[in-house]
C-alpha cells in the first residue's frame, strides 16, 4: 500500500486508544498496509483523528460469528495483529491460540499497562493509575487543595 521500510508489511489492528491508534498511524506511515477492526456502531477514525491516517478500517460485530470468520481470514494474510485494550484481549475468541492456529507466522502483539499476568493484567490502566501506583500522584498539590489531572 505505502512506500518506506515496512511496504509490503500487513497488519490488522483492533481499534483502541493511547499508544493503539498511535502504533497503526506509525506502521502505516513506515510504509505497513494497515487495516483497522473498528466496533460495529463505534466512532471509528474521524477526519480529524490524525491517528486514524493512513489506513483502512472495517466495522465488525465480534459478536457474531460470521464476522469472527471475516476477522480470522484478515489474520490469515496477515503478518501482525495488534490489539490496544486489554478489556477486549481475546475477545470473541481472537487470541493468540486461535490465530496463531489459522497463521503460526503471524506476530501478535498485546499492549497493555499492567502486564500479561498478575493481578492487574485484566483491569484498565490510564496514566492516572499509574502514577498513583507508583505515589507520584500524592507529591501533586496539597493535602487541602489537591491539583486536578
Amino acid at each position: 500500500m505505502g512506500q518506506g521500510p515496512l511496504s509490503g508489511v500487513k497488519v490488522i489492528e483492533f481499534a483502541g486508544i493511547g499508544p493503539g491508534p498511535f502504533c497503526g498511524m506509525l506502521l502505516s506511515d513506515l510504509g505497513a498496509d494497515v487495516v483497522r477492526i473498528d466496533r460495529k456502531g463505534g466512532r471509528g477514525g474521524a477526519p480529524s483523528d490524525i491517528t486514524a491516517r493512513g489506513r483502512r478500517s472495517v466495522a465488525m460485530d465480534l459478536k457474531q460469528p460470521a464476522a469472527i470468520e471475516a476477522c480470522l481470514k484478515l489474520m490469515e494474510g496477515a503478518d501482525v495483529v495488534f490489539e490496544a485494550s486489554v478489556r477486549r484481549h481475546g475477545a470473541a475468541g481472537l487470541g493468540p491460540d486461535v490465530v496463531l492456529k489459522r497463521n503460526p507466522k503471524i506476530v501478535f502483539g498485546r499492549m497493555t499497562g499492567w502486564g500479561q499476568t498478575g493481578p492487574w493484567s485484566q483491569a484498565a490502566g490510564h496514566d492516572m493509575n499509574y502514577i498513583a501506583v507508583t505515589g507520584a500522584l500524592h507529591a501533586i498539590g496539597t493535602d487541602d487543595k489537591p491539583v486536578p489531572r
